[in-house]
């Protein structure tokens, strides 16, 4: 596909699109934004003005446009299902931000109205296209190392230990439900793109800190059918960190340095390597060649290059609206478990409730 697709900006609430834009700057990505709304009126004319595009107070002024073909919709998470169904009612092709939606019921308004109107869908999961990240899944699937026993992610940020965070919407009852389901999602999705749905989860979230930012800390356990046994670790009080994935294999191990905020964005030894592997066979570490970046930025800006080829037609969905959907359920799931001291299957219908 040779034309330039013409993109709307629903929201400018998430810091995430203000990278894409950047990257979208590049004419080879075929990519040009044009327009953008966000009922924060303030926050629209600084988004306007920065990647002088024209503001629209009004979504269905911007969504009329014959000029625009694609939205990224990356406005508060309460308002995901409200945006998804005007787009996809206006025939527009649809990237959403994370996470999908506060709730179950909302998740499923998002795939009724992107399979209703036949529009292309993609949620957008920076984990899903990082390099590391794809070459682990590819040393998985190679069968090279045997079954899998168990998988570790780490993932966090220093955000809660940020008193100003708490007056964000990102911890806004009215607009996100809270951290944990905010950016806990990441790696949570990760494991479902790395080892499909688990049938079991069982959880720990608590507030250590700021109880203005409430679940800032939690592990979460993912138990799928004869193995493996999966791990989600995330702190939002974390300053600083290293390892960020452990995959133990029949065969041998994986382990990723660097892949987080706390981790990337610290000053580390010149000579770490940030994705490795360690085969019983040779009895050697083979490092990759995919390095880490030297920040956390740079591995956001990687998804603009998917996203545009996405949205031109060059590839399928970076994660379907059924693929957000499960995820969710998952974060959700770790809400029952934490709340009712449980072991929680994917099916409770007290995930529905939350």
């Amino acid at each position: 596909m040779d034309r330039t697709i013409g993109l709307g900006i629903l929201g400018f609430a998430h810091g995430h699109i203000n990278a894409y834009i950047e990257e979208w700057k590049n004419p080879e990505h075929g990519i040009k934004v044009v327009a953008g709304w966000d009922h924060d009126l303030k926050r629209l004319d600084a988004g306007s003005k920065s990647f002088k595009i024209n503001p629209y107070s009004s979504t269905k002024e911007l969504l009329s446009r014959s000029d625009i073909q694609a939205v990224v919709i990356a406005a508060e998470t309460s308002m995901h299902a409200e945006l998804v169904e005007l787009a996809a009612a206006c025939g527009k092709m649809i990237v959403l931000q994370k996470p999908m939606a506060l709730s179950m019921s909302e998740a499923d308004r998002i795939v009724e109205a992107v399979h209703k109107h036949s529009v292309p869908f993609t949620m957008a999961w920076q984990m899903r296209v990082d390099p590391q990240n794809l070459q682990m899944k590819q040393w998985l699937e190679s069968g090279e190392l045997g079954r899998v026993f168990m998988v570790r992610r780490r993932h966090g940020l220093p955000m809660g230990l940020n008193a100003e965070f708490a007056q964000s919407w990102h911890v806004n009852p009215l607009f996100n439900r809270d951290i944990w389901a905010d950016d806990a999602s990441h790696p949570v999705d990760f494991l479902q793109f790395l080892l499909g749905i688990p049938e079991t989860v069982t959880a720990e979230i608590a507030s250590l800190y700021n109880p203005q930012i409430p679940n800032d800390n939690g592990i979460v356990i993912f138990r799928y059918p004869n193995g493996p046994i999966a791990e989600v670790s995330c702190s939002f009080t974390c300053t600083a960190a290293e390892n960020t994935v452990e995959i133990i294999c029949e065969r041998g191990t994986i382990v990723q340095n660097y892949g987080d905020v706390p981790s990337c964005n610290v000053p580390r030894p010149e000579d770490m390597e940030g994705l490795k592997r360690f085969d019983a066979q040779t009895g050697s570490w083979t490092v990759s060649e995919i390095g880490s970046p030297s920040n956390h930025g740079q591995r956001i800006r990687v998804l603009a290059k998917p996203l545009a080829e996405f949205l031109r037609g060059e590839r399928g969905p970076i994660a379907t609206a059924e693929e957000g959907r499960a995820s969710l359920r998952m974060v959700l799931a770790s809400y029952v478990s934490n709340q009712e001291g449980r072991r929680v299957r994917l099916d409770d219908p007290g995930i529905d409730g939350v």
